[in-house]
Protein backbone atom coordinates (compact mmCIF):
# COMPACT_ATOMS: atom_id res chain seq x y z
CA UNK A 1 0.00 0.00 0.00
CA UNK A 2 1.16 3.58 -0.89
CA UNK A 3 2.25 5.36 2.38
CA UNK A 4 -1.07 8.12 3.71
CA UNK A 5 -0.50 12.22 3.50
CA UNK A 6 2.64 12.60 5.17
CA UNK A 7 0.89 15.87 6.11
CA UNK A 8 -0.64 14.50 8.84
CA UNK A 9 1.68 12.12 9.90
CA UNK A 10 2.50 13.97 13.31
CA UNK A 11 -1.06 14.28 14.43
CA UNK A 12 -1.91 12.99 17.38
CA UNK A 13 -5.45 13.07 18.89
CA UNK A 14 -7.12 15.88 20.58
CA UNK A 15 -5.65 15.93 24.08
CA UNK A 16 -8.29 17.50 25.03
CA UNK A 17 -10.74 15.43 23.94
CA UNK A 18 -8.73 12.23 25.02
CA UNK A 19 -9.21 13.97 28.19
CA UNK A 20 -13.24 13.42 28.54
CA UNK A 21 -13.12 9.70 27.86
CA UNK A 22 -10.22 9.29 30.27
CA UNK A 23 -12.54 11.46 32.91
CA UNK A 24 -15.43 9.29 31.93
CA UNK A 25 -13.70 5.91 32.47
CA UNK A 26 -12.85 6.92 36.15
CA UNK A 27 -16.11 8.59 36.93
CA UNK A 28 -14.54 11.94 37.44
CA UNK A 29 -15.70 15.30 37.80
CA UNK A 30 -15.13 16.67 33.82
CA UNK A 31 -13.10 19.71 34.22
CA UNK A 32 -11.63 19.21 31.29
CA UNK A 33 -13.18 19.53 27.43
CA UNK A 34 -14.96 23.30 27.66
CA UNK A 35 -18.71 22.67 27.48
CA UNK A 36 -21.02 23.38 30.43
CA UNK A 37 -23.05 21.14 31.95
CA UNK A 38 -26.01 23.82 32.49
CA UNK A 39 -29.20 24.30 29.70
CA UNK A 40 -29.07 27.09 27.20
CA UNK A 41 -31.46 29.86 27.33
CA UNK A 42 -35.20 28.72 27.10
CA UNK A 43 -36.61 31.13 24.52
CA UNK A 44 -33.57 28.71 22.38
CA UNK A 45 -34.50 25.34 22.89
CA UNK A 46 -38.46 26.02 23.38
CA UNK A 47 -37.96 27.75 19.73
CA UNK A 48 -36.54 24.54 18.63
CA UNK A 49 -39.21 22.48 19.69
CA UNK A 50 -41.38 24.74 17.56
CA UNK A 51 -39.27 24.20 14.44
CA UNK A 52 -39.09 20.23 14.93
CA UNK A 53 -42.36 20.84 13.92
CA UNK A 54 -42.86 23.77 11.02
CA UNK A 55 -39.37 23.27 9.76
CA UNK A 56 -37.26 24.55 8.00
CA UNK A 57 -36.01 20.85 7.07
CA UNK A 58 -33.90 21.03 4.05
CA UNK A 59 -30.60 22.92 3.06
CA UNK A 60 -30.29 26.50 3.90
CA UNK A 61 -28.12 28.69 1.47
CA UNK A 62 -24.79 27.33 1.77
CA UNK A 63 -23.53 30.94 3.41
CA UNK A 64 -26.15 30.52 6.01
CA UNK A 65 -29.72 31.22 6.17
CA UNK A 66 -30.73 35.15 5.68
CA UNK A 67 -32.53 35.67 8.84
CA UNK A 68 -29.50 34.42 10.83
CA UNK A 69 -27.34 36.65 8.83
CA UNK A 70 -29.09 39.42 8.89
CA UNK A 71 -29.76 38.87 13.19
CA UNK A 72 -25.76 38.10 13.23
CA UNK A 73 -24.67 41.58 12.00
CA UNK A 74 -26.99 43.29 14.04
CA UNK A 75 -25.61 42.10 16.95
CA UNK A 76 -21.86 42.67 15.71
CA UNK A 77 -22.93 45.99 15.26
CA UNK A 78 -23.88 46.86 18.58
CA UNK A 79 -21.38 45.93 19.99
CA UNK A 80 -18.28 46.32 17.83
CA UNK A 81 -19.87 49.69 16.19
CA UNK A 82 -18.99 48.20 13.03
CA UNK A 83 -21.55 47.84 10.37
CA UNK A 84 -21.53 44.71 7.68
CA UNK A 85 -23.14 43.31 4.76
CA UNK A 86 -25.08 40.04 5.30
CA UNK A 87 -24.72 39.05 1.93
CA UNK A 88 -21.13 40.25 1.25
CA UNK A 89 -19.41 39.80 4.84
CA UNK A 90 -20.88 36.79 6.62
CA UNK A 91 -20.51 32.76 6.12
CA UNK A 92 -22.20 30.94 8.40
CA UNK A 93 -20.36 27.50 9.11
CA UNK A 94 -20.33 24.45 10.96
CA UNK A 95 -19.06 25.71 14.43
CA UNK A 96 -16.10 28.28 14.74
CA UNK A 97 -13.54 24.93 13.98
CA UNK A 98 -14.94 25.44 10.08
CA UNK A 99 -14.69 29.20 10.32
CA UNK A 100 -10.48 28.54 11.16
CA UNK A 101 -10.53 25.97 9.03
CA UNK A 102 -12.02 28.03 6.09
CA UNK A 103 -9.98 31.21 6.83
CA UNK A 104 -6.87 29.16 6.39
CA UNK A 105 -7.63 27.39 3.66
CA UNK A 106 -8.44 30.88 1.95
CA UNK A 107 -5.42 32.85 3.10
CA UNK A 108 -2.96 30.07 2.71
CA UNK A 109 -0.73 29.12 -0.03
CA UNK A 110 2.00 25.95 0.92
CA UNK A 111 4.97 27.15 1.93
CA UNK A 112 3.38 30.26 3.51
CA UNK A 113 3.90 30.67 7.32
CA UNK A 114 1.64 31.59 10.11
CA UNK A 115 2.14 33.56 13.47
CA UNK A 116 0.65 31.98 16.16
CA UNK A 117 0.64 32.75 19.81
CA UNK A 118 1.57 30.42 22.82
CA UNK A 119 -0.10 28.64 24.35
CA UNK A 120 -2.70 28.00 21.78
CA UNK A 121 -6.06 26.02 21.31
CA UNK A 122 -4.37 23.09 19.90
CA UNK A 123 -6.22 23.23 16.58
CA UNK A 124 -4.23 25.98 15.09
CA UNK A 125 -1.35 24.55 15.01
CA UNK A 126 -3.18 21.72 12.92
CA UNK A 127 -5.15 24.05 10.63
CA UNK A 128 -2.08 25.92 9.48
CA UNK A 129 -0.54 22.21 8.62
CA UNK A 130 -3.61 21.19 7.25
CA UNK A 131 -3.54 24.69 5.05
CA UNK A 132 0.26 24.14 3.86
CA UNK A 133 1.42 26.41 6.20
CA UNK A 134 4.60 26.28 8.89
CA UNK A 135 3.23 27.86 12.08
CA UNK A 136 5.28 30.02 13.45
CA UNK A 137 5.09 30.68 17.52
CA UNK A 138 5.82 33.85 19.85
CA UNK A 139 5.68 32.74 23.69
CA UNK A 140 2.63 34.42 25.52
CA UNK A 141 4.96 34.06 28.81
CA UNK A 142 3.53 33.08 32.15
CA UNK A 143 2.51 34.02 34.69
CA UNK A 144 0.93 36.84 33.51
CA UNK A 145 1.33 36.01 29.36
CA UNK A 146 2.20 38.91 28.34
CA UNK A 147 4.40 38.89 24.45
CA UNK A 148 8.23 40.81 23.73
CA UNK A 149 7.12 42.97 20.85
CA UNK A 150 10.87 42.07 20.03
CA UNK A 151 10.00 38.76 19.76
CA UNK A 152 6.71 39.20 17.64
CA UNK A 153 8.20 41.89 15.13
CA UNK A 154 10.92 38.84 14.33
CA UNK A 155 8.40 36.49 13.70
CA UNK A 156 6.17 38.56 11.95
CA UNK A 157 8.76 40.17 9.90
CA UNK A 158 10.16 36.32 8.68
CA UNK A 159 10.08 36.01 4.53
CA UNK A 160 6.26 33.88 3.55
CA UNK A 161 4.85 34.76 6.71
CA UNK A 162 1.25 35.36 5.32
CA UNK A 163 -1.60 36.03 8.59
CA UNK A 164 -1.33 36.02 12.41
CA UNK A 165 -3.92 34.28 14.37
CA UNK A 166 -5.46 35.73 17.23
CA UNK A 167 -7.76 33.99 20.43
CA UNK A 168 -9.20 36.81 22.31
CA UNK A 169 -10.43 36.41 24.99
CA UNK A 170 -7.74 33.75 25.13
CA UNK A 171 -8.00 29.59 25.43
CA UNK A 172 -6.33 28.22 27.24
CA UNK A 173 -4.70 31.17 29.34
CA UNK A 174 -7.83 33.44 30.17
CA UNK A 175 -5.61 36.34 29.00
CA UNK A 176 -8.14 39.54 27.36
CA UNK A 177 -5.41 41.17 24.76
CA UNK A 178 -5.48 45.11 26.18
CA UNK A 179 -5.83 47.96 23.37
CA UNK A 180 -2.67 49.02 23.30
CA UNK A 181 -1.63 45.24 23.17
CA UNK A 182 -3.94 44.85 20.07
CA UNK A 183 -2.99 48.22 18.44
CA UNK A 184 0.59 46.99 18.99
CA UNK A 185 0.22 43.93 16.88
CA UNK A 186 -1.86 46.05 14.53
CA UNK A 187 0.99 48.47 13.60
CA UNK A 188 3.19 44.88 12.54
CA UNK A 189 0.60 43.67 10.27
CA UNK A 190 0.08 46.75 8.58
CA UNK A 191 3.61 47.35 8.46
CA UNK A 192 4.12 43.59 7.27
CA UNK A 193 1.04 43.14 5.46
CA UNK A 194 -0.47 40.41 7.32
CA UNK A 195 -4.07 38.97 7.54
CA UNK A 196 -5.21 38.60 10.99
CA UNK A 197 -7.56 35.68 11.48
CA UNK A 198 -8.59 36.36 15.19
CA UNK A 199 -11.03 33.58 17.13
CA UNK A 200 -13.44 35.87 19.38
CA UNK A 201 -15.46 33.04 20.88
CA UNK A 202 -15.51 34.63 24.48
CA UNK A 203 -15.69 37.85 23.34
CA UNK A 204 -18.78 38.02 26.03
CA UNK A 205 -17.22 35.77 29.15
CA UNK A 206 -15.09 38.58 30.45
CA UNK A 207 -14.15 39.55 34.25
CA UNK A 208 -14.39 43.52 35.25
CA UNK A 209 -12.35 45.56 34.81
CA UNK A 210 -11.52 43.99 31.39
CA UNK A 211 -13.29 44.39 28.10
CA UNK A 212 -13.22 43.49 24.70
CA UNK A 213 -11.80 44.94 21.97
CA UNK A 214 -12.37 43.72 17.81
CA UNK A 215 -9.27 43.86 16.21
CA UNK A 216 -11.54 44.64 12.96
CA UNK A 217 -12.32 47.82 14.53
CA UNK A 218 -8.71 49.23 15.16
CA UNK A 219 -7.69 51.69 12.56
CA UNK A 220 -6.74 50.44 9.49
CA UNK A 221 -7.78 46.83 10.39
CA UNK A 222 -10.87 46.50 9.08
CA UNK A 223 -9.48 45.23 5.45
CA UNK A 224 -7.70 42.61 7.04
CA UNK A 225 -8.77 40.83 9.78
CA UNK A 226 -10.84 37.89 9.23
CA UNK A 227 -13.12 37.23 12.31
CA UNK A 228 -13.77 33.42 13.18
CA UNK A 229 -16.51 33.02 16.16
CA UNK A 230 -19.52 31.09 16.76
CA UNK A 231 -22.40 30.74 19.31
CA UNK A 232 -21.27 28.30 21.20
CA UNK A 233 -20.38 29.89 24.23
CA UNK A 234 -22.10 32.55 24.21
CA UNK A 235 -25.46 30.70 24.42
CA UNK A 236 -24.41 27.61 25.78
CA UNK A 237 -25.25 25.14 22.71
CA UNK A 238 -21.51 23.62 22.10
CA UNK A 239 -23.07 20.95 20.45
CA UNK A 240 -25.27 22.77 17.77
CA UNK A 241 -22.11 23.46 15.58
CA UNK A 242 -22.99 27.19 14.55
CA UNK A 243 -19.91 29.13 13.86
CA UNK A 244 -19.52 32.44 11.27
CA UNK A 245 -16.83 33.96 9.46
CA UNK A 246 -16.79 38.04 9.13
CA UNK A 247 -14.47 39.48 6.66
CA UNK A 248 -14.20 42.06 4.17
CA UNK A 249 -16.49 41.15 0.72
CA UNK A 250 -13.89 39.77 -1.47
CA UNK A 251 -11.71 37.55 1.42
CA UNK A 252 -15.29 36.06 2.65
CA UNK A 253 -16.08 35.38 -0.90
CA UNK A 254 -13.24 32.92 -0.80
CA UNK A 255 -14.06 31.57 2.27
CA UNK A 256 -17.79 31.26 0.79
CA UNK A 257 -16.16 28.63 -1.81
CA UNK A 258 -14.46 27.00 0.71
CA UNK A 259 -17.12 26.43 3.00
CA UNK A 260 -19.08 24.96 0.19
CA UNK A 261 -16.69 22.04 -0.57
CA UNK A 262 -15.81 21.67 3.22
CA UNK A 263 -19.72 21.14 4.38
CA UNK A 264 -22.03 22.56 2.12
CA UNK A 265 -24.20 24.65 5.01
CA UNK A 266 -24.76 24.77 8.61
CA UNK A 267 -27.98 22.82 10.03
CA UNK A 268 -31.02 24.97 8.92
CA UNK A 269 -33.45 23.89 11.87
CA UNK A 270 -30.50 24.98 14.64
CA UNK A 271 -30.03 28.17 12.54
CA UNK A 272 -34.19 29.25 12.73
CA UNK A 273 -33.85 28.47 16.31
CA UNK A 274 -30.56 30.62 17.15
CA UNK A 275 -31.82 33.91 15.87
CA UNK A 276 -34.05 33.89 18.52
CA UNK A 277 -30.38 34.38 21.12
CA UNK A 278 -29.19 36.34 18.19
CA UNK A 279 -31.96 39.35 19.40
CA UNK A 280 -31.01 39.32 22.83
CA UNK A 281 -31.13 42.09 24.40
CA UNK A 282 -27.76 43.55 26.57
CA UNK A 283 -29.72 42.44 29.97
CA UNK A 284 -28.96 38.80 28.54
CA UNK A 285 -25.12 39.80 27.87
CA UNK A 286 -25.30 41.63 31.91
CA UNK A 287 -26.45 38.06 33.10
CA UNK A 288 -24.18 35.97 31.48
CA UNK A 289 -21.34 38.07 32.67
CA UNK A 290 -22.69 38.09 36.13
CA UNK A 291 -23.44 34.29 35.75
CA UNK A 292 -19.42 33.22 35.05
CA UNK A 293 -18.27 35.85 37.12
CA UNK A 294 -19.83 34.12 39.94
CA UNK A 295 -18.57 30.34 39.01
CA UNK A 296 -15.21 31.85 37.90
CA UNK A 297 -15.09 33.04 42.02
CA UNK A 298 -16.70 30.00 43.38
CA UNK A 299 -13.68 27.90 41.43
CA UNK A 300 -10.75 29.70 41.82
CA UNK A 301 -11.86 30.82 45.41
CA UNK A 302 -11.64 27.19 45.85
CA UNK A 303 -8.45 27.00 44.46
CA UNK A 304 -7.10 29.61 46.75
CA UNK A 305 -8.83 27.60 49.83
CA UNK A 306 -6.92 24.46 49.02
CA UNK A 307 -3.62 26.69 49.16
CA UNK A 308 -2.93 25.66 44.98
CA UNK A 309 -0.71 27.61 42.50
CA UNK A 310 -2.79 29.23 39.69
CA UNK A 311 -3.34 32.43 37.31
CA UNK A 312 -6.52 34.28 37.80
CA UNK A 313 -8.33 34.42 34.31
CA UNK A 314 -8.75 37.69 32.97
CA UNK A 315 -11.87 36.06 30.41
CA UNK A 316 -13.44 32.94 28.85
CA UNK A 317 -13.49 29.89 31.66
CA UNK A 318 -10.19 28.43 32.39
CA UNK A 319 -7.78 28.27 34.76
CA UNK A 320 -4.30 27.33 34.23
CA UNK A 321 -2.62 25.14 37.16
CA UNK A 322 0.70 25.21 38.26
CA UNK A 323 1.61 21.45 39.61
CA UNK A 324 5.48 22.12 40.27
CA UNK A 325 4.94 21.33 44.12
CA UNK A 326 3.94 17.37 43.13
CA UNK A 327 7.04 16.69 41.64
CA UNK A 328 5.84 14.85 38.18
CA UNK A 329 7.69 14.88 34.95
CA UNK A 330 4.58 14.66 32.25
CA UNK A 331 1.86 16.89 33.37
CA UNK A 332 -0.46 14.21 30.92
CA UNK A 333 0.79 11.80 33.66
CA UNK A 334 -0.17 13.68 36.27
CA UNK A 335 -3.42 14.20 34.66
CA UNK A 336 -3.97 10.76 33.99
CA UNK A 337 -3.61 10.06 37.84
CA UNK A 338 -5.65 13.09 38.67
CA UNK A 339 -8.48 11.54 37.14
CA UNK A 340 -8.04 8.54 38.72
CA UNK A 341 -7.08 9.57 42.14
CA UNK A 342 -8.32 12.52 42.98
CA UNK A 343 -11.78 11.89 40.27
CA UNK A 344 -11.20 15.41 38.83
CA UNK A 345 -10.37 15.42 34.60
CA UNK A 346 -7.56 18.41 33.70
CA UNK A 347 -6.06 18.63 30.42
CA UNK A 348 -1.75 18.88 30.37
CA UNK A 349 -0.68 22.03 29.58
CA UNK A 350 1.64 20.81 27.68
CA UNK A 351 -0.36 20.32 24.82
CA UNK A 352 -1.55 23.87 24.36
CA UNK A 353 2.80 25.30 24.18
CA UNK A 354 5.03 25.18 21.76
CA UNK A 355 7.90 25.92 24.44
CA UNK A 356 8.87 22.77 26.93
CA UNK A 357 6.26 23.51 29.40
CA UNK A 358 4.89 20.56 31.67
CA UNK A 359 4.10 22.35 34.78
CA UNK A 360 0.67 23.36 34.10
CA UNK A 361 -2.74 21.42 33.62
CA UNK A 362 -6.01 23.61 32.28
CA UNK A 363 -9.16 23.31 34.68
CA UNK A 364 -12.69 24.59 33.34
CA UNK A 365 -15.37 26.19 35.41
CA UNK A 366 -18.45 26.31 32.95
CA UNK A 367 -20.09 23.98 35.42
CA UNK A 368 -22.94 23.99 37.98
CA UNK A 369 -22.37 25.19 41.42
CA UNK A 370 -22.84 21.85 42.16
CA UNK A 371 -20.46 20.08 40.05
CA UNK A 372 -17.69 23.04 41.25
CA UNK A 373 -18.08 21.96 44.70
CA UNK A 374 -17.51 18.42 43.47
CA UNK A 375 -14.64 18.85 42.11
CA UNK A 376 -12.85 21.21 44.80
CA UNK A 377 -14.35 18.95 47.45
CA UNK A 378 -12.12 15.91 45.35
CA UNK A 379 -9.09 18.01 45.11
CA UNK A 380 -9.05 19.29 48.92
CA UNK A 381 -7.06 16.25 48.97
CA UNK A 382 -4.85 16.41 46.51
CA UNK A 383 -1.55 16.92 48.45
CA UNK A 384 -2.29 13.00 49.57
CA UNK A 385 -3.01 11.39 46.68
CA UNK A 386 -1.08 13.03 44.10
CA UNK A 387 2.51 13.61 45.87
CA UNK A 388 5.32 11.38 44.36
Amino acid sequence: MKALSSRTADFTDSVIRRMTRVSNQHGAVNLSQGFPDFDPPREITDRLSEVAKSGPHQYALTWGAQNFREALVRKQEHFSGMKFDPDKEVVVTCGSTEAMMASMMSVCNPGDKVVIFSPFYENYGADTILSGAEPVYVPLKPPTFCFDADELEAAMKQDGVKALILCNPSNPCGKVFTRDELLMIADLAKKYDLYVITDEVYEHILYKPHVHTYMAALPGMRERTIMCNSLSKTYSITGWRLGYVIAPPEIADRVKKVHDFLTVGAAAPLMEAAVVGLNFGDDYYQQLQAHYTHMKELFVGGLKDIGLTFTEPQGAYYVLMDISEFGYDSDLVFCEELAEKVGVGAVPGSSFFREDVNHLIRFHFAKQDETLKKALDRLADIRTKMKK
